[in-house]
């Protein structure tokens, strides 16, 4: 394209409109169009990121996923027990990213997603099982509170705000995001309310949730605000396909197992893994009543439904596992066993400050059966054992003779300190008065 100025042609940039005179050259092409250096620098940036954008996708689609027994190992590696759930989820999780990350083959056959369900009480593992998978893969991870959701419009949380979670966590690089894993804790508190003023109030947080997850979960190109919520009309959303990201939803289901006994007392056992004249045996033969995980077995999705899930959503987690409440051995285990276990990070902690601490076999099993006694489960560990050495944590980095700590059983119980000894076995008063005193 060309113009004229004072009698003479001045040709522009086709794409930038800029003449000969604003820019240091142009380069002509068949057809008379031209282009200017800047707008070819500016073809070449595009041209860049395309290719590494291929690149990236090349080396995901090309990796090398670790097999079932792999996964398993892995997860043995942090959690301790709960072998059924792990080999569930070994195989679910291998499934899953075998689709995504080897693309689908030449078939007319399309694989779909499959999400998870994990159920169990407090401090059995849940979080800790989906964050191992997350950081074994390499791939983003975000935790959602589905406490805190609220259906579109209504004053809380939106569900978009679950995966702008995720594509926070992978730094804003949306290839990763959509390969992704999402956890939504306390699931199952948005089972569908129950009770006299059902019809009359609406569901926002219930029910309401369920409809706004569907969508999601299943697999959809999602718009998220990136600054949360829908208080910014005006911004510009992030567009994120969920065709890939694993969903995991945990939650302690409490009363689930009472539903499951009801049915098979009823005699209707026989869409479970065994059949109601089976568990009728096992009753007979001293099996426990309400509350006993082995009634999780015979879990069957009409199960879910009556505890107050919807149909849709039931059948976009097809895979549940629950997992058994820890007894006192198992938190023994999780104590001392998993690579990153309470006692070997205190000692971690402790030996920065060049002192060696020690637990005696007692003082575990204590501060396991408190666990159990404030129904907290593995995740009450750590509190115990902070309480127990806030007063040494406080007072140990001014003692410099003090070169050994022992934790014994009267120190989880509160009744006596931490033994603290010099390098030639003195053992030093506590410097303070100890108020954890029974």
């Amino acid at each position: 394209m060309a113009s004229s100025r004072d009698g003479r042609r001045v040709y522009q940039c086709s794409f930038c409109r800029k003449g000969e005179t604003d820019s240091n050259r142009l380069v002509a092409g068949p057809g008379r169009v031209f282009i200017c250096y800047e707008c070819v620098r500016a073809c070449k940036q595009v041209i860049d990121q395309n290719s590494s954008s291929a690149t990236k996708r090349s080396t995901v689609r090309h990796r090398k996923l670790p097999v079932p027994r792999a996964i398993n190992d892995a997860l043995d590696g942090y959690v301790v027990g709960q072998e059924q759930a792990k080999k569930v989820l070994s195989v679910a999780v291998y499934n899953h990213y075998k689709r995504v990350w080897n693309g689908a083959p030449e078939s007319d056959i399309e694989i779909e997603k499959t999400n998870i369900l994990l159920m169990g009480p407090t401090g059995s593992g849940k979080t800790l099982l989906a964050q191992t998978l997350a950081r074994m893969l390499d791939v983003p991870f975000a935790i959602a509170d589905a406490t805190s959701l609220t259906e579109s419009g209504y004053v809380g949380e939106d569900v978009e705000n679950i995966l702008l979670r995720l594509i926070q966590a992978a730094d804003w690089d949306m290839s990763r995001a959509e390969r992704g894993i999402v956890y939504i804790d306390e699931i199952d508190k948005i089972a569908r309310k129950e009770g006299p003023n059902r019809s009359i109030t609406r569901d926002v947080s219930g029910e309401g949730v369920q409809q706004e997850l569907l969508k999601i979960v299943e697999g959809c190109s999602a718009n998220v605000p990136p600054q949360g919520g829908r208080k910014h009309p005006y911004q510009e959303f992030l567009q994120i396909s969920t065709h890939n990201i694993l969903f995991i939803g945990g939650g302690a289901f409490g009363g689930l197992d009472e539903i499951v006994e009801r049915r098979l007392a009823r005699g209707n056992g026989k869409m479970g893994f065994k059949s109601a004249e089976s568990w009728g045996a096992e009753r007979s033969n001293g099996a426990k009543g309400p509350g006993d995980p082995n009634a999780m077995d015979y879990l069957t999705a009409a199960d879910l439904l009556q505890y107050g899930f919807i149909p849709e959503l039931v059948g976009r987690f097809p895979v549940t596992t629950y997992l058994d409440a820890l007894d006192e051995s198992a938190l023994v285990r999780v104590l001392t066993e998993p690579k990153n276990a309470i006692v070997k990070q205190y000692e971690q902690l402790f030996s920065m400050d060049n002192v060696e601490l020690s637990f005696t076999p007692k003082a575990l099993e204590a501060a396991a059966h408190e666990a159990i006694t404030r129904a907290s489960g593995a995740r009450g560990l750590r509190s115990i054992i902070e309480e127990t050495l806030l007063d040494v944590m406080y007072e140990l980095p001014s003692l410099k003779e003090a070169e050994r700590c022992i934790v014994d059983e009267e120190c989880i119980s509160g009744r006596t300190a931490p033994v603290l000894l010099t390098g030639t076995g003195q053992c030093l008063e506590f410097p303070i008065e100890y108020r954890r005193l029974a």
